[in-house]
């Protein structure tokens, strides 16, 4: 009775092991797989600004949000016109934000990135209504990043970096760097659409290894096959073994509307299915920055959403760019957090949920009265 209870468990992890690589190898999702998804993440209801500038002299952007313990926690970035840094911030009940301080700052060196430090938590934990929390690699917590050394809103050549810590993610603090970017866009194996400029990556752990790999780098970059120039931003991937040395992985950028951006990506786990949260900007169909998403069975295949934007303008802290998404469910409600722009560009971050929870009473400071010369 004993053997034959071994076999019969035995057969239930063979039929469920190949139950999962029959799904890994579906490389397109059905489109009623696509609709139910975007019924689970959809957040009709705007709350409004949690973070916005002291100020009108600097710009908040990109949120990335974990739990530790009972808090959560928000890395962003700030820029106020020498480049990027990477600040964290607080708060018990996703809606209320209290700032904490930098983690990423300006070097007053040669450093390859002295000036631009845009910073992202990595291996978070990535099931859809999971704990959020960031998991370690060899007793640390990690974070990519893109930098640079010239001055400015995006300038220069953009690379990116790794960083990481062993002490609490969750209290501010400088974390350390490596001495050198990972990925270039003057590497010699650099690919056609990556050539100019590296812009905002997600990294994940696969224990599946789907890709053969343990950790998978998500980003977007620009570049074109002939003249290095701009182009349009499209999203590709990278692998790893060790989170410090990265291999390029495929020679096209998964996602890739050939003109404007596809940027920003950022993953969940819903079952066996990878949700990619990004946003589009300037395509030819849709003006304007908004949110989209995409899923994936094997991590490497995706398929568009061709509905409606998860987020786009619609208000005055919003009407001009709803873009670059981070999104958690907690207790039963979405929150998807996004950075926020209006006409006046002033840029703060906001939230829209799946419920309606009221409304924010965070604003950004009136703009000075324009001079009209006479």
């Amino acid at each position: 009775m004993q053997g034959t209870k071994y076999i019969h468990l035995l057969l239930a992890a063979l039929l469920l092991g190949a139950s999962a690589l029959a799904q890994s190898s579906i490389t397109t999702v059905p489109e009623k797989v696509m609709q139910d998804v975007y019924q689970k993440i959809k957040t009709p209801y705007k709350y409004g600004l949690v973070m916005v500038p002291a100020d009108n002299s600097k710009k908040l952007d990109c949120p990335s949000v974990f739990r530790k313990g009972n808090q959560w926690i928000m890395t962003y970035l700030t820029f106020t016109g020498r480049g990027y840094e990477t600040w964290l911030a607080q708060s018990k009940d996703l809606l209320h934000w209290e700032t904490k301080g930098r983690i990423l700052s300006f070097s007053d060196t040669t450093d390859w990135d002295n000036n631009q430090k845009a910073g992202y938590v990595a291996l978070q934990d990535t099931k859809w209504g999971g704990n959020y929390q960031l998991n370690k690699f060899q007793d640390k917590y990690w974070m990519s990043y893109f930098g640079g050394q010239q001055r400015g809103y995006e300038k220069g050549l953009l690379s990116i970096g790794m960083a990481y810590t062993q002490k609490d993610p969750a209290t501010a603090h400088e974390w350390q760097r490596l001495n050198h970017p990972v990925l270039m866009a003057t590497d010699s194996n650099v690919r056609w659409w990556e050539n100019h400029t590296l812009y905002k990556e997600t990294v994940i752990e696969d224990r599946a290894r789907l890709t053969g790999y343990p950790f998978i780098m998500y980003y977007n970059a620009n570049g074109d096959s002939v003249n290095k120039k701009r182009g349009a931003e499209r999203i590709g991937m990278a692998v790893s073994n060790d989170m410090v040395n990265w291999i390029r992985y495929k020679k096209d950028p998964i996602l890739n509307h050939h003109v404007g951006i596809t940027g920003d990506p950022y993953l969940q786990k819903m079952g066996d299915l990878w949700v990619m949260f990004y946003f589009g900007a300037f395509w030819k169909d849709r003006g304007g920055a908004f949110n989209r998403f995409a899923c994936s069975y094997d991590l490497v295949n995706w398929t568009e959403w061709n509905g409606e934007n998860l987020v786009e303008p619609s208000e005055p802290y919003d009407n001009m760019f709803a873009h670059k998404s981070f999104v958690v469910k907690y207790k039963g409600v979405v929150y998807h957090f996004y950075c926020a722009v209006n006409k006046a560009d002033q840029r703060g971050i906001a939230v829209a949920t799946s419920k309606d929870l009221g409304k924010s009473s965070v604003s950004f400071v009136e703009p000075p009265p324009s001079k009209k010369k006479k």
